[in-house]
């Protein structure tokens, strides 16, 4: 027998010698979860049933799920089930023929659609079927924190048909009530489920009801701060509900896979049936009642001691959840079903247990195989300019540092991290920590660049005002994801920076029309050191896809530029819509029409005397942006209002965002959706020159 001692992100470590006992040929509802075991059974080989499934045709077995084949497999058990209820008639032999339907069934519709690695999906099907199998969804409340867990979740409540066409008016990436009553809250982006889940528990003490909470946190989301608020409070209200840390062994941090990890050993199973059993807990209350009769001094020793003899026989780390409030169970095979509904049923029957936390592992590791394949690109984006860049200026400034925030980051940034290993910083989900973070490095006479996506950005907005605008930190905010962002939809959709980020008094805020502007605005960032000043820029390919990285130059601060001289229209653009109005031109200029396009560059300070010299020189001025409202059209329209310029010709119309999220589609669909297509700005110059009747003929 070999050893086998794993790494763990949180510092819980173990080692097991022998190997897992995974055997099972009897039904998951006649399981009495027993805590009897032989010392055979604790190192026992794995049985020629399991070997029968996990051989089963040509579906790979964990964890190297990302080899699988093009075959297209049948799938009768998942085709049978019409509501999630129907896994209590299935035995664990049946439990886990579906699994393995389910993991063929999503990498065939998946995979090959995204091409990214399908590890964490994968890993939770078997803790879905558990959940399913005890609760009693939608009576039950079922919370999901991460995306990527929830997909065997709405297969098992009959919407994979759909699961293809997530675009297109198809099922959303993410869980959402109006979708389906099987999911209690909406994921965002990430972090939510336990407070969320607290919400409900309480919500549902108050009315006199019983259903039960459970909320499944992954260990990438639970470094969120806001899930250590949520479980410092569930410890204090002590309301019944049960949390998943659903350990998939991934992390954000690669340096985190050198440390040691909990393992799953036959004994560490038995421990944790022990501990979720009715018995046990019953035994321990009535311990707690009797040593605080005898008196406090009595109690609190007896706690100390209960506290060292859990951790003795639980992982390393385990006992920050018991300071919490949340009693400890764990760690559990993610993938032995029989084990995860012992644990699950018995946690489930108890009343008045409090908040508890059941600690799962699972295999959903990416290899450097998966993310050098993701890393392999027919194109090239805005983050790969920018990276090359900040690269470039890095050589340059050796006070230059990278901290990035928010819950993946983009492979490009693995350019940076590799050439600058002790000037890049991954926080992970905590953009809090990375704006103050980062104003403290700028304190220190450093020049960070803080990246997140606009979408993460919004949780950090209290910092960005307090510890970075207010005292002038010279933090260089790189807002990525910026707009709409297709197949993430309104989840990840960065519509509101220009707004927020624009308003603060000593912000300078631009946004680049092509990559020749992205790389001047990285040096027009390092270059400024007395304010914080922010740049944004879209998802997808840059203009020039044969594009060299050149050496950037700063760009006057406040300054805008003139593309194309026209007259009658003006259509000034900001940041990537000003490729929108070049079309618009080309458009317009077939139909005999000459217009102007200017790019703004800046958003605050605006270049008032560009947009002076437009509004004298025309009769329509047209702002076009890919944010909401408040942005760089507020901006334009209380210039040109207090100077008077709507007291004579002018007349302004501003395109944005509409005021609502826009689902997921394919990011030209959302731009039509939106109305920031060239078509649609040119249909709105000719409506304005009462043009109507061609605008309508450009529109159809």
């Amino acid at each position: 027998m070999g050893s086998a001692s794993i790494g763990y992100q949180f510092g819980i470590s173990a080692r097991f010698y022998g190997n897992f006992n995974l055997s099972s040929d009897i039904t998951v509802s006649s399981l009495p979860c027993k805590l009897d075991v032989s010392i055979k059974s604790l190192f026992s080989t794995p049985s020629s049933t399991h070997k029968e499934y996990s051989n089963r045709a040509r579906v790979c077995s964990l964890p190297n799920t990302d080899g699988y084949c093009d075959e297209k497999f049948e799938t009768p058990i998942l085709d049978s089930i019409e509501t999630p209820l129907q896994l209590k008639n299935l035995s664990v032999k049946e439990l886990k023929l579906l699994a393995d339907e389910i993991r063929t069934e999503l990498h065939s519709v998946l995979w090959k659609k995204t091409q990214k690695s399908m590890n964490p999906s994968f890993a939770a099907i078997e803790l879905t079927l558990a959940l399913h199998y005890v609760f009693r969804a939608p009576v039950d409340n079922i919370l999901w924190d991460a995306v990527e867990q929830t997909y065997a979740h709405k297969v098992l409540t009959r919407r994979w048909s759909a699961i293809p066409s997530r675009q297109n008016s198809g099922i959303s990436g993410v869980t959402s009530r109006l979708e389906s009553e099987y999911d209690s809250f909406g994921t965002g982006h990430g972090c939510n489920s336990i407070s969320a889940g607290l919400g409900l528990a309480v919500a549902r003490d108050m009315k006199g009801k019983r259903d039960r909470v459970v909320a499944v946190i992954d260990n990438v989301t639970i470094t969120a701060g806001q899930a250590y608020e949520a479980m410092s409070n569930a410890g204090y209200l002590d309301s019944n509900m049960i949390v998943i840390l659903n350990d998939s062994r991934h992390s954000l941090h690669p340096n985190m896979e050198e440390g040691s990890k909990a393992s799953i050993s036959a004994l560490s199973s038995i421990m944790s049936k022990i501990q979720s059993s009715k018995v046990f807990r019953k035994f321990r209350e009535l311990a707690k009642a009797m040593t605080k009769r005898i008196g406090k001094g009595m109690y609190e020793w007896a706690a100390k001691v209960d506290e060292y003899a859990r951790g003795m026989v639980g992982p390393t780390g385990s006992t920050l959840f018991e300071e919490l409030g949340l009693y400890y169970i764990g760690p559990v095979d993610g993938h032995n079903i029989e084990d995860l509904v012992c644990v699950l049923r018995e946690v489930s029957s108890l009343d008045s247990m409090g908040p508890v936390l059941v600690h799962v592992i699972t295999e959903g590791n990416r290899d450097a195989e998966t993310v050098k394949n993701i890393m392999v690109k027919d194109r090239r984006t805005y983050s790969d300019c920018f990276v090359e860049a900040l690269v470039m200026e890095a050589e340059k400034d050796r006070d230059i540092v990278v901290v990035h925030a928010g819950m993946e980051m983009d492979p490009s940034l693995l350019t940076f991290q590799e050439r600058f290993p002790d000037r890049f910083f991954n926080v992970g989900m905590a953009e809090q920590h990375a704006v103050t973070f980062s104003a403290g490095l700028s304190s220190g006479g450093l020049k960070p660049f803080c990246i997140i996506p606009s979408a993460f950005l919004q949780r950090a907005y209290d910092q960005v005002v307090h510890d970075v605008d207010r005292q002038r930190k010279a933090v260089r905010f790189v807002i990525t994801s910026a707009g709409l962002v297709g197949s993430d939809g309104p989840v990840q959709c960065g519509a509101f920076d220009i707004a927020f980020m624009s308003s603060l008094p000593n912000m300078i805020a631009m946004a680049p029309a092509d990559e020749d502007e992205l790389v001047n605005m990285v040096a027009t960032a390092a270059y400024v050191t007395d304010r914080p000043v922010c740049f944004r820029f879209p998802r997808g390919s840059i203009v020039n896809m044969n594009y060299l990285v050149p050496t950037g130059l700063p760009i006057e601060i406040g300054r805008g530029r003139v593309l194309v001289e026209g007259q009658d229209v003006a259509l000034l653009g900001y940041g990537a819509m000003v490729q929108n109005c070049l079309h618009a031109h080309s458009l317009l200029s077939k139909l005999g029409l000459n217009v102007t396009v200017a790019d703004a560059r800046f958003c605050k300070p605006l270049d008032i005397k560009l947009v002076r010299d437009l509004c004298q020189n025309h009769k329509f001025l047209i702002t076009v942006e890919e944010g909401c409202v408040g942005g760089f059209g507020s901006h334009v329209a209380q210039f040109i209002a207090l100077d008077g310029q709507l007291d004579g010709n002018i007349k302004w119309r501003p395109i944005v965002l509409p005021d609502g999220y826009i689902e997921e589609a394919s990011p030209r669909e959302q731009l039509a959706l939106a109305g920031l297509t060239g078509h649609h700005i040119a249909a709105s110059a000719l409506s304005l020159l009462g043009r109507t009747r061609e605008a309508l003929l450009l529109m159809s």
